[in-house]
Formats: structure tokens, C-alpha cells, sequence
């Protein structure tokens, strides 16, 4: 017969080993205190029951807190007592995981690029590097600073000059965080504080320049200048920033009279171009007058040297003629007259022909 059939004998599944066989087997009903078929010793090697499953677990959670649990063991009328409910349990419950939500959301990353100001209760506790960090919630108040981006800031003004002229500068400063807890503590407004001490910085020095040095020359000068006051204007304001550049993008006079500042700015153009075109014409000239001299003294001295040599070489014949002289007069008289006669002949185009009768 089936196991599953009416009325017959074998009313338990397959998948148990005799689970509700046995001496109990009549009295099957909640009251009996064996729990159903769960008694007998049998062994359940069948799937587990989720029905069976969850009233465990919920059992487990009344017991935990302090629910009416069935004492095991007892009578199947009147054996089973219910526990007193903790008033305790289930809040305390509730604080645990609420910790655990509180701990778990305490974690953070923070990038490469970026440091963490810690503020605990609004004071300053450290900067945190890259990384895995964590910090307790609504305790610490952790303000990324990104450290490695360059930040720009550009404005164009309008401000007096030196010589009571007026002159409009457009001017922009690149900049980096070098100190993440200053630039997070001691300025309220970053952008605004480093826009007035820039401000400050370019109209005290444009107030110490001639307005025509702004326009042309001066400009280079300019950007130095502002640079380093705003640098020691920021490092006075503890703004932990450190300057990368300070660019004067343009100068210009006010419309009125930009006509006849662009004919000034033209004229000292072409006085410049006529400057550097002599300046161009001397460096070819010069060197080649200095050549033309040092050959010229090379070649009196030259010159000299030869003369000096000369004469001496015809004092040291004649004093070398002098003493043959002394020696033989008579034959150092007829040598001389025929060195003088040779001398004398020898640049005449005359030719000399003996024509006496002893000639053959």
C-alpha cells in the first residue's frame, strides 16, 4: 500500500525512518507532550522543513527575549510555564545594531590627490593621508582638501596710477594647497579672500607705477611685484596656499584716450626698432674699424723693425769698412769706387763699349 493512501497503515513519508511509529502513535494531537511524530528515535534524513525551520527560529527569538516558550519534558495538560519577558532585550538589541550601523558607516577613502581635515566636536584633530581611514560618525567631521589640483582665479580692475592716471588691468593667479588644515580653518571663503588680497596687492603696486610703464615696458615688472606681496599677504593670512604664477593679461588705457596712447605705444616701438637697428649697424662697423686700425699699427711696426734693422746692418758695414780701411787704404779706396761706379751703372739702361785699338 502507498504511503500516502486513506486509511492505511504506513501514514508516515519515505523520507523518515519510522518518525511516527511507536508506542505513541495513537495520541497525535498538540497535547500529547511528545511533539508529534518527533519522538519514537527515529532519525529525519529527508530535506529540511521551512515551516519547521522558522518556528525554531522564532522560538529561539521569543526565548532570547523572554518570550512564552513550551518547557520540554512536561505533562501534556498543565506541564508548560511561560519565562518572564526581558524589558531589556529588544532595546538592547536595537543599540547593537545600531552600532554596528554607526561603526560600519564610520569607514571612508580618501583619493590620492586629497588630504582630510579631522574636526572632532569643531576642533582640529590631523590630517589623514590616502588611504583607507576611519572616523567616528557624527563625532569627527572629516573636509577633503585635493592638494594637487592648480586653481585659477582671474578679475580685471580698474585703479589709479602714479601719475593720477587711470588704467584697466586684467590680471589671473594659479595656486595650489600647500597646508590643508590652514586653507580649511583659517579662511571662511577661500575664493573671496585670495580675490581682495589680490585685489590689494595689484592696486598698491599699479598705485607706485606711471601708468605708461603699465602699458608697455612695465608689465613684466608688474606681475613680479604682485606676485611676491600677495604671496606675503596670504602667508599672513595662515591661508596654507603657495602661489604657482601670476599672469598680467592685459593693460589698457581708458577708451577716451586709447587713441593716442596706441600712437605712444607706436612711437616707442619704432624708437626702439631705431634703436636696435644702430645698435645693429655699430656691432658691424665697429669690428671692422678695429681691424683696419690693428693692421695699420701692425704695419708700422713692421715698418719700424725693417728701417731699425736696416741701419743697423749699414752701421756694422761701415764700421766692418772702417777697419779694413785702417788696414789698407789705398786698396779699400779703389774697392769703394768701384762698388760706387757698379752702383751707378747698375740702374742705367747705357751700355759702355771699349773702343780702344788694343781691342781685337
Amino acid at each position: 500500500m502507498a504511503w500516502n493512501e486513506p486509511g492505511g497503515g504506513n501514514q508516515h513519508d519515505p523520507w523518515s525512518s519510522g518518525g511516527r511509529r511507536g508506542g505513541n502513535g495513537g495520541n497525535k494531537g498538540p497535547e500529547n507532550g511528545n511533539n508529534g511524530g518527533n519522538n519514537g528515535g527515529g532519525n529525519n534524513q529527508g530535506p529540511p522543513d521551512l515551516d519547521e525551520a522558522l518556528k525554531k527560529f522564532q522560538d529561539k527569538l521569543n526565548t532570547m527575549l523572554g518570550g512564552g516558550g513550551k518547557k520540554k519534558g512536561g505533562s501534556g495538560q498543565g506541564g508548560g510555564g511561560n519565562k518572564p519577558r526581558n524589558t531589556f532585550a529588544l532595546p538592547g538589541l536595537l543599540i547593537v545594531v545600531g552600532l554596528a550601523i554607526w561603526a560600519a558607516s564610520g569607514f571612508y577613502l580618501v583619493d590620492q590627490s586629497e588630504r582630510g581635515v579631522v574636526l572632532r566636536f569643531g576642533k582640529f584633530q590631523e590630517v589623514v593621508t590616502p588611504g583607507l581611514q576611519w572616523n567616528p560618525p557624527l563625532i569627527d567631521d572629516v573636509r577633503m582638501v585635493n592638494v594637487t589640483r592648480v586653481r585659477s582665479l582671474t578679475q580685471t580692475q580698474s585703479m589709479l596710477t602714479r601719475d593720477e592716471n587711470i588704467v584697466e588691468v586684467e590680471i589671473s593667479a594659479q595656486y595650489q594647497v600647500s597646508n590643508p588644515s590652514d586653507f580649511v580653518l583659517n579662511l571662511r571663503d577661500p575664493n573671496l579672500s585670495i580675490e581682495n588680497a589680490l585685489d590689494s596687492s595689484l592696486r598698491h603696486v599699479v598705485g607706485g607705477t606711471d601708468m605708461i610703464d603699465i602699458l608697455t615696458s612695465g608689465r613684466e615688472i608688474l606681475g613680479s611685484s604682485v606676485s611676491s606681496r600677495l604671496q606675503s599677504y596670504l602667508d599672513s593670512y595662515g591661508a596654507g596656499i603657495r602661489l604657482q604664477t601670476i599672469n598680467i593679461e592685459s593693460t589698457s588705457a581708458p577708451d577716451p584716450v586709447i587713441d593716442a596712447f596706441d600712437d605712444v605705444i607706436r612711437a616707442r616701438e619704432d624708437r626702439q626698432r631705431t634703436i636696435n637697428q644702430g645698435i645693429a649697424y655699430a656691432n658691424a662697423i665697429i669690428p671692422e674699424a678695429q681691424g683696419q686700425a690693428q693692421r695699420l699699427v701692425e704695419q708700422g711696426q713692421g715698418y719700424r723693425e725693417s728701417v731699425v734693422a736696416e741701419a743697423q746692418g749699414q752701421a756694422n758695414r761701415f764700421n766692418s769698412l772702417l777697419v779694413e780701411y785702417r788696414n789698407s787704404p789705398a786698396i779699400m779706396r779703389e774697392r769703394m769706387y768701384l762698388d760706387a761706379i757698379e752702383e751707378v751703372f747698375g740702374g742705367t739702361p747705357k751700355v759702355l763699349l771699349d773702343v780702344s785699338e788694343n781691342a781685337p
